[in-house]
């Protein structure tokens, strides 16, 4: 990522996932598998940083179920996976995802991920 990546995939993703996933690359975002999210975090946003409690940064302006559906984001959870949670339609996660971006004037998935734990939202695994 550091290198200019514009994302990261595994390969036993499905052809249409696969495709969505060029499809936001293509438009200037970024994607990151989220079966790989917390481990990425934990190797590349956590290390050698103050304890979460130290930098935690408040979020305002979201409602509860904003912060509950950008809790299951930081924890790696697909739009599939917190509609099941969340016992919502896949398109109602996906318009919770979009007011996230706007309100939190996050570019992409990835950054509402490093934004939750910022806000000690999700905190790192032992």
């Amino acid at each position: 990522m550091r290198a200019g990546a514009s994302g990261f995939l595994v390969k036993d993703m499905a052809l249409d996932d696969i495709l969505a996933a060029i499809r936001v690359v293509a438009a200037g975002d970024g994607l990151i598998a989220p079966s790989v999210t917390r481990r990425l975090i934990n190797t590349h946003f956590t290390a050698g940083r103050p304890a979460a409690a130290a930098t935690r940064q408040e979020i305002s302006g979201i409602t509860n179920r904003e912060r509950e559906v950008l809790a299951l984001i930081g924890s790696g959870l697909s739009n599939a996976e917190i509609a099941e949670q969340l016992y919502i339609s896949v398109a109602t996660a996906k318009t919770y995802v979009t007011r996230l971006l706007a309100k939190l004037d996050a570019r992409d998935r990835v950054h509402l991920v490093i934004i939750a734990y910022q806000a000690g939202i999700v905190t790192p695994a032992p």
